[in-house]
């Protein structure tokens, strides 16, 4: 099985001065602790943020949710994978590198965003055994 049959495709973007306090409220929002930052309409990513960089990095730091933005805060090493590798080989690859999800790009020559990928797709659409091996191997840090 291929990353696009069981990728989510509905990706939401925040532009670069989103503040953690709204970006906080997207995830909230989307139910997601996860999200691309970037240009939406040419889909191009300038990094990522997640749940753990705003409280973590953000707001235990000392960082003002209220007026520090995301593209201060962002993660610029973006981990992905495209849309045609397999299931098992992208599930290796979160393994290897201990994240719960991988941008997912179009092809090697656009590299243009298309969805993403999460353990729980993999849990969902693939194998609880394969999902319950790469949360193990992931959370063993």
């Amino acid at each position: 099985m291929q990353v696009q049959q069981i990728m989510s495709t509905s990706v939401e973007y925040v532009p670069t001065d989103t503040t953690l306090a709204q970006a906080a409220k997207y995830m909230r929002d989307l139910d997601t602790g996860f999200l691309p930052i970037g240009d939406s309409p040419q889909g191009r990513l300038q990094g990522v943020i997640t749940d753990r960089d705003i409280t973590v990095r953000g707001v235990a730091a000392g960082k003002n949710p209220e007026n520090t933005t995301v593209n201060q805060m962002k993660t610029d090493k973006v981990l992905y994978c495209f849309q045609d590798e397999y299931v098992n080989d992208v599930a290796n690859n979160m393994q290897d590198q201990k994240v719960y999800r991988l941008i997912v790009l179009n092809n090697r020559d656009e590299k243009r965003l298309c969805g993403i990928v999460s353990l729980g797709d993999i849990v969902r659409h693939d194998s609880a055994k394969l999902g319950g091996e790469t949360a193990r191997e992931i959370s063993q840090h």
